[in-house]
């Protein structure tokens, strides 16, 4: 690769998903140590969609996992999410969430890592539904975007087939749990790291990728399992 190229990745992440919000401060860091050669994407993978796409009581395991990535990431949780949590009514739908950050994506002047971490906050920090229009409308507010273009975008059909187009992606690059970072190449998507990866682990390896030449393996479609935990 030439010095004047940026490496394209891809950052598989869900908005809803506890380990990708684990994950965030590393990705964060990483992108910022390489960000005068790599360009990141993110797309939304759909951890909670058609018939997971149900209240947090439904899933018990929540309080469980957040103890578990404090421990391990150091990120902390919200008291807006822990009270989010045990009132337990708030559903869990990732296609909102996916058409959200599709809307913040769309408007000029913001990365998408800001955007992803936005939507993050609102749930694991404040406890806010990523289905309700008026997060929307705070996160453009908070990031200087246009606000009634971001709410148009996050509520046109529209939305809700990038959305989708999101999900496509993410089975057609064979990704089966996340978060997952992938680096672009001619030969297809090469995964660098893990949830457990440090910055300086991503950076080693992608030294090593951009030094090694990638094999080419097919990909095909399958399934989105979802996240690793």
């Amino acid at each position: 690769m030439l010095s004047s190229e940026r490496a394209c990745l891809t950052y598989a992440f869900d908005a809803y998903c506890a380990w990708c919000y684990g994950f965030g401060p590393v990705v964060r860091a990483f992108a910022e140590d390489n960000a005068h050669r790599i360009r990141l994407s993110v797309v939304s993978a759909g951890l909670y969609t058609g018939a997971r796409a149900l209240p947090v009581a439904a899933y018990p395991h929540l309080p469980a996992e957040r103890g578990t990535i404090t421990r391990l990431t150091g990120v902390a949780f919200g008291t807006g999410y822990d009270r989010a949590v045990s009132r337990g009514t708030t559903v869990l739908d990732s296609t909102d969430a996916a058409a959200g950050l599709a809307a913040l994506r769309e408007q000029a002047g913001i990365s998408e890592l800001d955007a992803a971490e936005a939507l993050q906050r609102a749930w694991f920090v404040d406890g806010r539904s990523l289905s309700d229009v008026e997060v929307y409308r705070g996160i453009a507010g908070e990031l200087g975007l246009d606000v009634d273009a971001v709410t148009a975008a996050y509520t046109s059909p529209a939305g809700r087939t990038q959305a989708r187009a999101d999900f496509r992606t993410v089975r057609r690059l064979r990704v089966l749990c996340y978060p997952t970072l992938l680096l672009d190449t001619a030969h297809g998507a090469d995964q660098l790291g893990g949830a457990a990866s440090t910055a300086a682990s991503l950076t080693s390896a992608l030294d090593q990728r951009l030094t090694t030449p990638i094999p080419q393996v097919p990909i095909h479609e399958m399934p989105l399992r979802g996240e690793s935990s």
